[in-house]
């Protein structure tokens, strides 16, 4: 159905980002499935988690619905998606909001601990490109504690299998345009209804500032992720789910 989300609540709002979301990978809720059991495998049910770039809190909702002793400190940039995780989780003590730049040096000073249990993040770091990301990967070896985890779910396309990509991906898009058809709402649709929110319209705007369109990252291979965790202090790092497209990586300390 198409969105009418326009001046509905914080969770209409939540809801509406997750199926634009889903649009473009529908095993997302696979991915956050295989996320969340690796997180209680390896530090338990109570963990102490950094939702990196955590846009409306979609990681931050699961979690906190899995594990009830749970805590999340989420943090982003970006303003609209900050407005709608703030007003979705309003009232919730498990769960806090940081505004940080991840390419600022400093940003982890802004942060309420020094170490977490485990830090996740989904469909975010592609937005960096790779120095930057290494960079970053060097700074969460210090911040997750010894026996924490590293999760990151992510575009990690592999270049050596050009007919295999060529087919998934002409069936991925025959599939997204029969939804789209059906009234999905894609990224540059679901951006044009937050601007006519007027909770929404400034942080929409402020956004674009910061951000343009989209942002120009990379998407480097899970090898590559492998080497780069390793490199910056984690003892153990492999991908432990794939679709045709995307991998979830996980890193111990």
């Amino acid at each position: 159905m198409t969105e009418t989300v326009v001046g509905g609540d914080w969770r209409a709002w939540q809801e509406s980002w997750d199926r634009q979301q889903e649009w473009y990978m529908p095993d997302r809720e696979e991915r956050f499935r295989v996320m969340l059991d690796m997180v209680e495998a390896l530090v338990g049910p109570e963990p102490r988690v950094l939702d990196l770039a955590c846009g409306t809190g979609s990681i931050s909702d699961r979690l906190l619905t899995r594990f009830p002793a749970a805590e999340s400190v989420g943090v982003d940039l970006d303003p609209a998606l900050l407005a709608i995780a703030e007003g979705y989780f309003a009232g919730e003590r498990r769960i806090r909001f940081v505004r940080a730049d991840l390419k600022d040096p400093q940003w982890t000073a802004k942060l309420p601990y020094d170490s977490f249990d485990a830090v996740l993040t989904a469909t975010a770091l592609h937005w960096l490109h790779t120095p930057e990301l290494r960079t970053l990967y060097g700074q969460l070896g210090a911040l997750v504690r010894d026996g924490g985890v590293f999760l990151n779910a992510d575009h990690m396309p592999d270049g050596a299998t050009p007919r295999i990509n060529a087919a998934e991906r002409a069936f991925r898009h025959s599939r997204m345009d029969r939804a789209k058809e059906a009234g999905a709402v894609d990224w540059a649709e679901w951006w044009r209804l937050a601007a006519a929110d007027p909770r929404l319209a400034g942080p929409t705007a402020e956004r674009f500032e910061i951000y343009g369109e989209h942002a120009d990252g990379e998407t480097p291979t899970v090898q590559w992720h492998v080497d780069a965790l390793r490199a910056a202090g984690f003892g153990e790092a492999r991908a432990v789910w794939a679709s045709p497209t995307d991998s979830l990586v996980l890193a111990l300390r």
